[in-house]
């Protein structure tokens, strides 16, 4: 089905955000280094012509504007502007995680070292705010638009403030985990969902139950990550099992078991850390069926985007893209 949504509007985004880049990044090094996370070029500045991300989010934002009731090119500058702002944000991330690839390539920061990887984060930072500027809408609804963009950007960044928190944190409530995932990552699904409508529709209380849908389902999409995270299948995931295991990351199913397992809190408070300790960890889950109440985390947000989605009344084709799109993403295995 992605790839359905992406054959309609992805040549068009590509061109965009290619124009916004070219637009601005003019020496060549430093050109390298913003296009590469991108996936447009590999480390020698060639062409590269393997996916490094679906575009979900962009795509997500043309398929609202168009359900209510506009054009998806008039839409195209905010969505490029998502998709760059969520690499700023990868990159940044890929940094203070120690990650050392993403979609399995050497990350920015293990190819051209951390302050290079920093300033190529802030570049596409900055990108993503040319791109926006670039919208043709009304001014007052150019102005709506801006301001959603700028509340987001707090949310992704009070999220991995919450992310690193958590690492240094003893105990972490559920509560608070939705509340880092809120920020982290369903506020950027969100207000692609309410930007897109209000472009489509000019019409904030319409654009108000889009953004109502955007973040339950990006808040069903992390957890469904958390689940791939420990239980995905690595042929499909394109990442080891129980990679979040192995770097104790506090997932939802994770905190689950720790609420449940006194013998899962002595294996992660252990100094050493390894293939024993994760296969360990694993069968606490099961035993505990970690896996199971997660996924009824994911089923309830997913049910309340369900409910959201049909108060926001999309309209057309583009109204049962969005549910395709939904329904793809909920449970899905990769």
């Amino acid at each position: 089905m992605i790839a359905q949504l992406a054959n309609r509007y992805l040549a068009e985004l590509d061109t965009t955000m290619r124009r916004v880049v070219d637009d601005m990044i003019t020496a060549p090094d430093f050109g390298v280094m913003i296009r590469y996370p991108l996936g447009w070029v590999n480390q020698d500045g060639e062409p590269y012509n393997h996916p490094t991300g679906k575009r979900i989010r962009p795509i997500l934002l043309m398929l609202s504007a168009e359900a209510a009731g506009g054009n998806f090119r008039d839409a195209l500058p905010a969505a490029a502007a998502v998709e760059l702002l969520h690499n700023f944000s990868l990159v940044h991330d890929d940094i203070e995680d120690d990650s050392p690839t993403r979609h399995g390539r050497p990350t920015v920061w293990v190819l051209w070292g951390r302050p290079n990887a920093i300033n190529t984060g802030d570049a596409l930072f900055a990108l993503a705010y040319s791109a926006m500027q670039r919208l043709t809408t009304p001014p007052e609804i150019a102005l709506k638009v801006w301001a959603i963009f700028n509340a987001t950007n707090i949310e992704l960044t009070r999220g991995q403030h919450m992310d690193m928190r958590f690492e240094r944190q003893e105990n972490v409530s559920v509560d608070e985990y939705v509340s880092m995932i809120r920020g982290k990552s369903a506020a950027l699904v969100s207000a692609c969902a309410q930007i897109g409508a209000l472009i489509g529709s000019h019409d904030e209380v319409t654009a108000a139950h889009f953004a109502d849908f955007g973040l339950n389902l990006g808040l069903a999409f992390q957890i469904r990550d958390d689940i791939l995270g420990i239980w995905g299948d690595p042929a499909v995931t394109g990442k080891s099992a129980a990679t979040d295991i192995l770097s104790r990351k506090k997932s939802l199913p994770v905190l689950y078991g720790l609420s449940q397992s006194a013998e899962l809190v002595e294996l992660y408070g252990r100094e050493t850390f390894g293939a024993e300790e994760v296969a360990a960890a694993v069968s606490i889950l099961d035993q505990v069926d970690a896996q199971a109440v997660t996924q009824e985390y994911e089923t309830r947000f997913y049910r309340e985007a369900l409910q959201a989605l049909e108060q926001a009344n999309p309209q057309g084709s583009a109204a049962a893209g969005l549910m395709k799109l939904t329904e793809s993403l909920f449970q899905r295995t990769y």
